[in-house]
């Protein structure tokens, strides 16, 4: 009897019928020009039955103050420690140098998606706002900030993570949290990271506060029923020869896809399937701090799919689209868009070659000119009885737009102008060649040298050392550019293997304590300029009692080296600090090679992180060199990389805070063959109550 229950549920779920059944988000083409009237006439009885079964309604395309979404055709995903975005020398955000950047190599952004918490965050307990308003200026920085891309006219959207529920509970629902902080900011949209729609409760929560905001989940959606207040979704699409056409655009030509596939090096595919579908693009390029920048043939083809969609967005969105609307060669797919007064059709080659004459028929009236927008020139059309023939070149794998209007549309010759110059350098003469960002070890000057150790401090004698260590960053998997780039290699890459001769050195036995650090500032009265979160958990000058031998944290890279300044001492190179706690036998700990629970501080998995074990309380956990606290209490700044868009510390032995919940978190690193890279922005936000750092002093 179940069975034959369970039989009945599933053929009522596939009770509607339909010759080309939808994928999750995109709709099969036709297989064959032939087959092209009863494939739309299908997909039409379709979407009139899917818009029923679902009770659809489209008012949240009406809103006004929603709209903005319909044509926001290029969105970037740009990671705030991109070096385009902020300036940490001058303090300030640089929101026109980034966005002169993208103007320049591929014709500019319409919203961008502001990521500020991945994949930093878990570090410690401060949870996805905390880190927002920790950002350089705080709430008001951050304010006049999108206030700049405002001026600009671009929109911004912010993350947010319904995984994170293991640091700090921030004591609201995360709908409302969202909602007050995204108005106080005046951020116009949220993205559901991971999400398969985001819930009906955040559009109500803004929507109550009186700040309405964009919903933009990251994944397809669930359910077709999540359509009607999620405005825009990305598309992470599969390609075909024949072009799949959007699932939820069918279903509500308003609806705004972000087509992405973000480590994919070659864009076409991406860019052809969201052109014929007249949908947006994730222009993403730095991710997670990986550099994988579009190629110069793609950003010519996409300047000109941004302009064409922009100027004729209101086409794009019209319920009359007839994709796979007939075409007269072979591997040439077109999608027609009436609207008005005129028609837009836009136009890709599949084919590995370029097709030039005769590519499409139209049934001709009086007055209508024809216009090769792709090209920026008017055509002459070919008779043919009723029918308008149009000639006109396409590139291999290219792209083509063609507008057809009986009247003047605004505007339109200063756009054709605009575009006949573009039209002049063809894609195929562009590079598609993959650009791979070259870092630099930031320096590290020598210190004075000495014959015998200093106080508090370990002699690591000189010798043949095997560097080995991996980066544990969640994604990349072993893609160039992941990790770092020693100075000893040619590209940043995740695993790394080298044998070196290290100089002899001393290095603090313990990492440097709240006592040790209260003493810098009584000596040198030092204050950094960017002082949000310095020392955040001490009070009026002076940390908590009971914390002196404790290890100091809420240190930037910038304190940690001012104090190493002021003693006369340094931060350790990242192989140095592996040597003092690895020795030459190639052990995973400090102590050996397997793990032991005694050696380290119990494990902080709740939400709010506790303090950190004083620097002597594992002397278990010591190295073969004698040096303690190495692993499990605190991580240690090292050594500093930096490329064109990124920097980032690179952090060693792991801490004793784990947020439970998610493996999206920050991971750990005990084991003295990894390490974490921990990307930088201000001091303001790298600060960090689970970090701090060690000295070394070199020796004679």
């Amino acid at each position: 009897m179940r069975i034959v229950s369970c039989l009945l549920f599933a053929g009522i779920l596939a009770a509607q019928d339909t010759a080309y059944r939808p994928l999750p988000e995109q709709i099969p083409g036709p297989p064959s020009p032939a087959a092209f009237a009863s494939w739309l006439r299908d997909i039409q009885h379709w979407r009139r039955e899917r818009l029923i079964r679902i009770g659809y309604n489209g008012s949240e395309y009406d809103r006004a103050e929603l709209k903005w979404a319909q044509s926001s055709f290029i969105q970037p995903q740009m990671m705030i420690e991109d070096r385009y975005f902020y300036d940490p020398a001058a303090g300030k955000y640089t929101v026109d140098r980034y966005l002169d950047d993208l103007e320049k190599r591929y014709g500019g952004i319409d919203s961008v998606l502001i990521w500020h918490t991945y994949p930093n965050i878990g570090l410690d307990d401060r949870n996805q706002n905390d880190l927002l308003r920790d950002m350089p200026g705080g709430i008001a920085g951050v304010r006049r900030m999108i206030a700049d891309f405002h001026r600009r006219g671009v929109h911004v959207l912010f993350p947010i993570m319904l995984w994170d529920q293991g640091t700090r509970d921030e004591g609201v629902p995360n709908w409302d949290a969202t909602a007050k902080l995204f108005a106080e900011i005046g951020a116009d949209g949220l993205n559901g990271d991971t999400l398969s729609g985001v819930p009906r409760v955040f559009r109500e929560a803004s929507d109550r506060i009186g700040h309405p905001l964009v919903l933009e989940p990251e994944g397809r959606l669930d359910s077709d029923e999540l359509l009607a207040w999620n405005n825009m979704t990305w598309g992470y699409w599969t390609y075909s020869e024949i072009p799949s056409i959007s699932r939820y655009k069918w279903l509500e030509p308003r609806h705004m896809v972000n087509v992405c596939r973000r480590w994919a090096r070659d864009k076409t595919d991406d860019l052809q399937f969201a052109f014929f579908n007249g949908v947006g693009y994730e222009s993403w390029e730095n991710i997670w701090g990986i550099w994988n920048q579009i190629s110069d043939r793609d950003a010519a083809a996409l300047r000109r799919i941004a302009k064409i969609e922009r100027k004729f967005a209101a086409a794009l969105i019209s319920p009359r689209w007839e994709p796979h609307t007939p075409v007269l060669r072979h591997g040439i797919y077109a999608s027609k868009f009436p609207s008005g007064n005129l028609t837009v059709w836009t136009l890709i080659n599949r084919n590995e070659f370029d097709v030039a004459g005769r590519q499409i028929e139209v049934p001709q009236h009086p007055g209508v000119r024809y216009f090769d927008l792709w090209n920026g020139v008017e055509l002459k059309h070919e008779l043919d009885g009723d029918k308008a023939v149009l000639s006109f070149p396409m590139e291999a794998n290219g792209y083509g737009a063609l507008l057809a209007t009986d009247s003047a549309v605004p505007g339109l010759e200063a756009f054709l102008a605009e575009m006949r110059p573009l039209a002049n350098t063809p894609l195929a003469s562009l590079s598609q060649e993959h650009r791979v960002l070259r870092q630099q070890l930031v320096p590290i000057a020598l210190t004075a040298r000495k014959s015998t150790a200093p106080p508090g401090m370990v002699r690591i004698p000189g010798g043949s050392f095997r560097f080995r260590i991996s980066g544990i960053e969640i994604e990349g998997k072993n893609e160039i550019g992941v990790d770092v780039q020693y100075p000893w290699e040619d590209s940043p890459r995740r695993d790394h293997d080298h044998i070196m001769n290290v100089a002899a050195f001393y290095t603090d036995r313990y990492p440097v304590t709240n006592e040790q650090f209260h003493k810098f500032l009584a000596a040198t009265h030092y204050h950094p300029r960017d002082d949000h979160n310095f020392l955040r958990d001490w009070k009026n000058g002076s940390y908590p009692q009971g914390w002196g031998n404790k290890p100091v944290t809420w240190v930037s890279i910038e304190d940690a080296r001012a104090y190493a300044a002021w003693a006369g001492k340094r931060l350790p190179h990242e192989w140095e600090w592996q040597y003092a706690a690895q020795g030459k036998d190639g052990r995973l700990y400090p102590w050996g090679s397997e793990w032991d629970e005694d050696a380290v501080p119990r494990r902080d998995t709740g939400r709010s992180m506790q303090p950190a074990a004083d620097v002597n309380a594992h002397p278990r956990g010591a190295s073969p060199f004698g040096v303690e606290d190495l692993v499990g209490n605190v991580w240690q700044w090292t050594d500093e990389y930096v490329d064109e868009h990124t920097r980032a510390g690179i952090l060693r032995g792991g801490s004793h805070y784990q947020p439970r919940g998610s493996h999206w978190y920050f991971p750990q690193a005990y084991e003295l063959t990894e390490h974490g890279k921990y990307l930088l922005m201000a001091p303001s936000i790298d600060r960090s109550g689970a970090v701090g750092f060690r000295c070394v002093v070199d020796a004679e």
